[in-house]
């Protein structure tokens, strides 16, 4: 690979990098052909782009970032695979999905959003991790509730003043 071409592929890099707020570092060696040709194609599925990279020219695309990956620069050893995605939690669900198949691929590390999660134990809080339209889904429903259960209160206390704060007191209690 030429000097420019080595420039090239850290320019794109680095681009990748900037454009995404969910990136998690992989490794996925030892896999045989047909079984990286399934991780692909579960990665396609999920909305998640897998690329394997070399650890130097990320290492300088990482430093030429905006963002700042702090120790994930440490686990830039052996074989890295590049997973970016929109939602935070779709690579950790993928790989979790793909082990029960098979020994990898490994989570070396993620940067979620600014946060920096290292090592494989990390994969299981990572799957966790609610997208910002689940977040907000379950504070619709939390504010929601408490206008049902007046509602319901005005329908079971039968539309008398006193029916519906003796009913209302006895939700509280």
């Amino acid at each position: 690979m030429t000097r420019e071409e080595k420039s090239q592929v850290i320019e794109q890099l680095t681009a990748q990098l900037s454009e995404n707020a969910n990136i998690y570092l992989a490794d996925i060696s030892g896999l045989d052909a047909g079984t990286t040709s399934n991780l692909r194609r579960a990665c396609f599925k999920a909305g998640v782009k897998l690329n394997v990279v070399k650890n130097t020219l990320l290492a300088k695309a990482m430093e030429s970032s905006d963002k700042d990956f702090g120790e994930l620069t440490e686990v830039l050893k052996g074989n890295t695979s590049l997973m970016v995605a929109e939602t935070g939690n779709a690579p950790a669900k993928v790989i979790k999905e793909f082990r029960k198949k098979s020994d990898k691929p490994l989570l070396k590390g993620a940067f979620i959003e600014e946060a920096i999660y290292v090592g494989d134990d990390q994969l299981d809080a990572l799957v966790d991790i609610k997208s910002r339209e689940e977040l907000i889904g379950e504070i619709v429903g939390l504010l929601q509730s408490p206008a049902k259960n007046v509602i319901s209160a005005l329908k079971s206390g039968g539309g008398t003043l006193a029916g519906i704060v003796k009913t209302l007191s006895e939700k509280e209690g």
